[in-house]
């Protein structure tokens, strides 16, 4: 996704999430944000980069840097940070619809978005 010189929120992504990803993004920027959406399939690959690609995705200011991955988030500190986020699967799986299941645990655009902007009046006013 196009990226801003300054962006409210970095949002990173695998290819199973990426399309949800993208779709939150849309409606943050819609809500007047600027958003940068890195797809990282592979962080091995991404780690065997050249620093100067690295830097160009990594590198400057990336505002809040949020990992989206319907798995653990071990490992995504390592692009997202100390105080990045990471909206990912916090307990064991559950049997039901996929949609069902997305609801449950906060993998649907209504969600991410409502995570990011409280943690954004958070900030503010913490």
């Amino acid at each position: 996704k196009e990226k801003h010189a300054s962006p409210d929120f970095t949002l990173f992504s695998t290819g199973s999430e990426l399309s949800l990803t993208l779709d939150a993004a849309e409606r943050l920027e819609r809500m007047g944000k600027h958003v940068r959406v890195v797809s990282m399939p592979c962080w091995a690959l991404f780690d065997k980069q050249p620093e100067s690609y690295k830097q160009t995705v990594m590198g400057g200011d990336l505002g809040v840097r949020v990992a989206v991955e319907a798995a653990s988030d071990f490992g995504w500190h390592k692009y997202i940070g100390l105080h990045g986020i990471a909206i990912c699967m916090e307990r064991f799986g559950e049997s039901a619809p996929a949609a069902d299941l997305a609801q449950e645990f906060g993998f649907t655009v209504d969600a991410i978005v409502e995570r990011l902007i409280a943690h954004e009046k958070a900030s503010h006013n913490g």
